[in-house]
């Protein structure tokens, strides 16, 4: 008899090529899901009267897109690279459409930052920039969860077996830990009076994250193996722990202790951080081992191969 045939490579070579991503663009990931969270505290805090919460996530969401920003251009190679996905809006494309996202919510939120900054002195400055900054809050919160989510839509798009095949729960794992980092960060910048809608954005962020990646290993079959390979597993493993103790400092500690708030939103944060990274190094593993590319494809062949025969039963005449 002939023994069943072992996935190894293709003469030698990998099926699929790796992405030639470097961890800078798992950065830019978690710098626009964490700025993305941010806004929406913002606004909150601006329609609930919350001035410290609503300072510290215009300003923290601000910086966090700038770092974004600069990650995602040096992956790029150069900054005109960026001005060039501009020229055209595809609705089909995800970066296409990411780009111009990205560029109305950061033209946004930077109007709505700039009125905390502007000192009271300088009057007419101060009063235009004031009146524009609510509306301008408002604009990047509605476009805040299309941040969080189109590099989740964006991986998918792709041919790497990990992304592709987890395309129904990625964007629900990175908008939960887009919410979960900016909760974290308002945590950490907000006084604990005002911080209340931080604390709950971060646990619900937190769990939704959660539940999602639980359910996402769950359905992959083989292509789930890889979350167990050396790096992914680093990552992954340390986002889940840091995650779940960010959420239950969040939940209990953080109310009454300043050092417990501070504590658990810098775990969430390194949690979020932690789970893009994982995300990242599992696709760029399940590039690398053939069984990963080729098993998916023999099980929906043999999935395919099935219902086609049971539509032969059971058509008129058997």
């Amino acid at each position: 008899m002939v023994p069943r045939a072992e996935f190894r490579s293709y003469y030698g070579r990998q099926i699929l090529k790796s992405p030639v991503w470097k961890d800078d663009i798992a950065y830019y990931f978690f710098l626009g899901g964490l700025s993305a969270g941010s806004a929406l505290l913002a606004a909150g805090g601006d329609l609930t009267d919350r001035p410290a919460l609503r300072r510290s996530g215009r300003l923290g969401g601000l910086v966090a897109l700038i770092g974004g920003t600069y990650y995602l251009i040096a992956d790029l190679g150069r900054p005109e690279r960026f001005h060039h996905m501009l020229r055209v809006a595809k609705p089909t494309s995800p970066m296409s459409m990411g780009t111009w996202v990205l560029s109305a919510y950061g033209g946004a939120l930077g109007a709505a930052a700039v009125a905390e900054v502007v000192p009271a002195r300088w009057r007419r400055l101060a009063t235009l920039t004031r009146s524009t900054a609510r509306p301008a809050g408002l604009a990047a919160a509605v476009l805040a969860p299309a941040v969080a989510s189109y590099t989740a839509v964006l991986l998918s798009h792709t041919a790497v077996p990990f992304w592709n095949t987890a395309k129904d729960e990625l964007p629900f794992v990175f908008v939960g830990s887009a919410a979960a980092s900016g909760g974290g960060l308002g945590m950490i910048l907000a006084p604990r009076d005002q911080a209340g809608p931080a604390r709950r954005m971060a646990v619900l962020g937190a769990v939704a994250e959660l539940a999602a990646e639980q359910r996402m290993e769950g359905r992959l079959g083989l292509v789930g193996g890889v979350v167990h390979e050396e790096k992914p597993k680093k990552f992954l493993t340390a986002a889940k722990v840091l995650t779940a103790g960010g959420a239950v400092g969040a939940a209990l500690f953080a109310r009454r202790s300043r050092t417990a708030a501070v504590l658990s939103g810098a775990a969430l944060l390194a949690g979020s951080l932690c789970t893009r990274l994982g995300v990242l190094h599992a696709g760029i593993a399940s590039t690398k081992d053939p069984k990963y590319v080729v098993g998916p494809q023999r099980e929906e062949l043999a999935q395919q191969e099935q219902l086609a025969q049971r539509e032969r039963l059971s058509a008129p005449g058997r």
